[in-house]
């Protein structure tokens, strides 16, 4: 594997242990010299010597996550822009949330009821006072008013009478049933907010509640940073689009899957084109391409029809990571290609391309969205699982209670188990014992946050 930073074009590896064709592929491209690759004694995060034959390791997966974001952070992000509330959803504050008003911005009742003037019983006015109508003339002591919940109170009230704690006598006279106090039942001016208030900071996640609290401060539009745009190009000769396969040829699984899921993970998907094995279609998309993020699908491990990488060399693009240690989904990249714009280089087989997308493309594109890292969690497993003996491994799991369950059908080539997940698993080399916490990642979807929006 090259060293992070250095030119596409230089790979090697020697594990072949319980790999499957792609990923052996990965670690046994032979490797050549890129000029401006650094010494292993000073080579930049990401990939640590190799104690033997002089390559460098695949980078750790914590390492590759990291090195993902930090990837993002050193490009010029897109300049803010005003959207309406309604195009708001699911993008991140890019000003702080300043209340334009007070909140509530006059003395409103909190009750259905009388609004009433000094100790009772009371004169009741026949006319009442109605949520967005003009303020009644001041009452006087002694005097009563019908109130609608979030009506504007009159002058000279003292407090709101709710209408299941009232009555009135034989002379029309209202009475309250149980005690009151001065101010019962009334939002003040400014309760919740003075004008200036700052609500929210730079860089909240808008979620439905922060588009209810925007509209009731006063906005019409809000500051935001754009979603980051994502093309999706599907290389491989193999993929049928529809029926059944045949003669050799197979489903493309990655297609219609990959588009939502980066939508769930916050970027604008710009278009998904499938290109077959062409090396020329690869390097004018690339090249053509006004995204933020390109994923590619396949062709990433060396092969006979490895497009990617000789590509990339073609290109001059930085490898920022070329092979991660984490099963499935050994041979997937990271490159910067062009003007601060990146590629995230996925493995064809469908559950080590979810690994790349959750190792390397989650990060980067929450990085580019300026959207807050979720919380690190963990839950006792409630079976063992077998790990690789030098990778990480990511299992999907269902979550049960306060434990979670591995899920079969976790192999690089299959979707069964990950379909019916909550969430992977991350299992550390070695193995986790029954009962061992695991690091969960939660599926955007499954989390019921903001990322379940798949438009």
């Amino acid at each position: 594997m090259t060293a992070s930073g250095t030119r596409a074009g230089a790979s090697a590896g020697d594990e072949l242990d319980d790999l499957d064709v792609e990923e052996a592929l990965a670690l046994v491209r032979p490797a050549t010299t890129a000029p401006s690759a650094p010494s292993t004694a000073s080579a930049p995060e990401g990939h640590a010597a190799r104690p033997h034959g002089g390559h460098t390791a695949a980078t750790p997966w914590p390492r590759a996550r990291e090195i993902a974001a930090r990837a993002a952070r050193a490009t010029t992000g897109p300049e803010p822009v005003s959207v309406h509330l309604a195009d708001a959803l699911g993008k991140v504050l890019a000003a702080p949330l300043d209340a334009l008003s007070d909140l509530p911005s006059f003395d409103t009742s909190a009750m259905d009821g009388w609004a009433v003037a000094g100790p009772g019983p009371w004169q009741v006015r026949e006319s009442g006072v109605l949520a967005g109508h003009a303020p009644q003339e001041a009452l006087t002591d002694g005097e009563a008013v019908p109130i609608a919940t979030g009506a504007r109170i009159p002058a000279g009230v003292t407090a709101v009478l709710r209408s299941e704690h009232g009555r009135t006598d034989t002379q029309g006279r209202l009475h309250a049933t149980r005690e009151m106090s001065h101010g019962q039942d009334i939002r003040p001016r400014g309760q919740e907010c003075r004008s200036g208030d700052q609500l929210l900071p730079a860089g909240t996640l808008v979620t439905p509640a922060v588009l209810g609290l925007a509209a009731a401060a006063g906005y019409d539009t809000l500051a935001v940073v754009p979603r980051p745009r994502a093309e999706i190009l599907v290389l491989g000769d193999e993929l049928l689009t529809e029926g059944l396969p045949h003669d050799g040829l197979i489903r493309d699984a990655l297609g219609p899957m990959l588009a939502p899921w980066l939508r769930a993970l916050g970027a604008e998907v710009t278009a998904v084109r499938r290109l077959g094995d062409d090396a020329k279609a690869l390097r004018r998309a690339i090249t053509s391409s006004r995204a933020d993020l390109i994923v590619t699908t396949g062709g990433t491990a060396g092969g006979p029809v490895d497009q990617v990488h000789p590509t990339l060399a073609a290109l001059n693009a930085e490898l920022l990571v070329d092979g991660v240690a984490v099963r499935p989904g050994h041979p997937m990249l990271l490159a910067r290609v062009k003007d601060g714009r990146h590629l995230v280089g996925l493995p064809g087989n469908p559950l080590a391309a979810v690994s790349g997308l959750i190792t390397l493309a989650e990060p980067l594109l929450r990085a580019l969205a300026a959207r807050p890292a979720p919380e690190p969690y963990a839950l006792p497993l409630r079976e063992p699982v077998a790990g690789h003996p030098h990778d990480t491994r990511l299992v999907p799991v269902t979550l049960r209670g306060d434990h979670a369950v591995p899920l079969r059908y976790n192999g690089p080539a299959m979707l069964r188990g990950i379909a019916a997940a909550d969430a992977l698993a991350v299992v550390p080399p070695g193995g986790s014992a029954q009962g061992a916490g695991a690091e969960l990642l939660d599926l955007p979807w499954a989390a019921g946050g903001i990322g379940v929006c798949f438009t």
